[in-house]
């Protein structure tokens, strides 16, 4: 299979992942393994993954001690936690006009918060951001709330030695922000500390003029990337330019995980390979200062 030939990279600062996704309400999602926990890492370690990305339904919803012994018997570490399910299945958004619903959303992305930082890795905010105008919301509102949610929740996260990850999504899925430089600009005004950006490609196809122009003017915010092509399809599998994005993402120094967040199609298999070849061609493409400053 053609996405398997691609030779191993030098060594590179930035890691790849693969997403694993236990929310059986999240069926159909963007995710490449499914259910099977113990499956889903030996399957990311077969196909050299640095790590996995992890969905779950709950913050409890995994022990602790149990996922570190798993990560450690396959080599891998955990990437991040995304807290979707905190929309998805339990409808919490940190932008509800209710308060208490707001405060029960803060809660609850506060124990991902606690629970990542227990394997070492970020939490996630995407969907639990929410949209203005439900309830009679305004934008302005809307925005306040969402600062205010992720002003305390990036303190938290600190305090536990990670970053926060917040993810600007498509028009379709949010109305309050959508592309990366007006994120950052948002964090920047609001002062926010403790929070990165994750950078999706597959939302960032949607809204940005330039994919990689918009890395490059995030470079002091980004923290994550999604490694996901036009169609939310492994890399390789739609129309993104995969080479002026690796040009940018060498090019403002990124070290964080290339992380797939991918549909399993044609089947989860292909999905990794082909998601594996195009992260070492991304590698591959390191300035050759950067390849001959990596020990052999």
């Amino acid at each position: 299979m053609i996405c398997s030939m691609v030779p191993a990279p030098p060594a590179s600062p930035m890691r790849s992942a693969i997403t694993v996704s236990l929310v059986s309400e999240a069926r159909g999602g963007p995710f490449v393994l499914w259910d099977d926990l113990e499956a889903a890492a030996a399957v990311a370690a077969r196909h050299g993954f640095d790590a996995i990305e992890l969905f779950l339904p709950a913050p409890d919803a995994v022990d602790p001690g149990a996922l570190r012994a798993l990560l450690d018997r396959h080599h891998l570490a955990c990437a991040a936690m995304g807290t979707g399910a905190g929309w998805v299945k339990h409808r919490l958004r940190l932008t509800d006009p209710d308060p208490t619903v707001r405060r029960r959303a803060q809660d609850y992305a506060a124990a991902f918060i606690d629970r990542a930082a227990e394997v070492g890795a970020p939490a996630i905010i995407g969907s639990m951001q929410g949209r203005w105008g439900e309830g009679g919301s305004t934008r302005d509102q809307a925005l306040d709330w969402l600062a205010d949610g992720l002003r305390q929740l990036g303190q938290r996260a600190a305090a536990r030695g990670q970053a926060l990850l917040y993810e600007p999504l498509n028009r379709y899925e949010t109305n309050l922000i959508s592309r990366a430089e007006e994120a950052a600009l948002f964090l920047d005004q609001h002062q926010i500390a403790g929070v990165q950006l994750l950078c999706d490609l597959f939302h960032m196809n949607i809204e940005e003029a330039d994919i990689a122009a918009a890395l490059r003017n995030v470079r002091h915010r980004l923290g994550h990337v999604h490694f996901a092509d036009s169609n939310r399809r492994a890399m390789g599998l739609g129309h993104t330019a995969l080479a002026p994005i690796a040009e940018a993402l060498h090019a403002i120094g990124y070290h964080g995980f290339l992380s797939a967040e991918v549909h399993p199609l044609p089947d989860a298999e292909t999905a990794a390979a082909c998601t594996m070849a195009s992260v070492r061609s991304c590698l591959a493409s390191a300035p050759a200062s950067e390849r001959k400053a990596q020990p052999c």
